[in-house]
């Protein structure tokens, strides 16, 4: 049997000129949290949360919500995130959450997604969407791990609490989706005046920086 797949027709980024001046765009930061890693498979997203950054300025404009992942937390994934299986058996279905999150991205007119690994919190959307037969127009989004790398390529990766203190930002509760957009955001917001001072200062330059552009090789984060 085939399915037709159905479409989510939010705005889920706002059109603008390549020309526009990074301090002029608003970003949602956000994060996810899951019962595990195989989201492909048993593991379900339990969390969403983001806050919007404009002017390279964390706003106070903030989402979160638990989300039903129609089965156990394990014990190490409620130790880890301190979500317990109470928290997310009454609250909204994937799609509901998603839906509602996307509604935040609308209304604060989002030029794009941000994210600390990024990709891993993109397929949890995507795969949890697609669990329901829907589908969705992927925003442009931005990787601050891609961002470190392109300032420091030589550096070693590490944690993202890491990061915060090597900035001197504020690191908010660790592994919860609110908590750790809201460290992301900081992290974010540090990185684009770091760019703005290496000549990276429009939309275009980032999403240069995204396609992989040159890496400034002689400079330090």
């Amino acid at each position: 049997m085939f399915w037709k797949k159905k479409k989510l027709t939010y705005e889920l980024q706002q059109s603008l000129q390549l020309n526009t001046p990074l301090q002029d765009m608003s970003f949602t930061v956000f994060d996810t949290e899951t019962t595990g890693f195989a989201i492909g498979a048993s593991d379900r997203m339990i969390e969403i949360g983001a806050v919007q950054v404009e002017g390279f300025q964390v706003t106070d404009r903030v989402f979160q919500t638990f989300v039903n992942p129609s089965r156990e937390i394990p014990p190490l994934i409620q130790k880890l995130t301190n979500i317990k299986q109470e928290q997310v058996d009454e609250a909204p279905m994937p799609l509901t959450a998603i839906e509602e999150y996307f509604a935040f991205i609308e209304k604060n007119k989002s030029g794009g997604w941000v994210g600390h690994h990024v990709n891993f919190d993109e397929m949890v959307i995507k795969k949890e969407l697609g669990r329901q037969k829907y589908t969705f127009q992927m925003p442009t989004s931005f990787d601050t791990m891609h961002l470190i790398r392109y300032l420091d390529p030589s550096g070693e990766q590490q944690d993202l609490e890491d990061y915060a203190k090597m900035f001197g930002t504020e690191v908010f509760e660790r592994h919860r989706a609110l908590g750790d957009a809201l460290t992301t955001a900081h992290v974010f917001t540090e990185l684009l005046k770091k760019l703005e001072r290496q000549g990276i200062k429009t939309l275009a330059d980032l999403l240069r920086i995204k396609n992989g552009g040159a890496y400034k090789f002689a400079s330090q984060i």
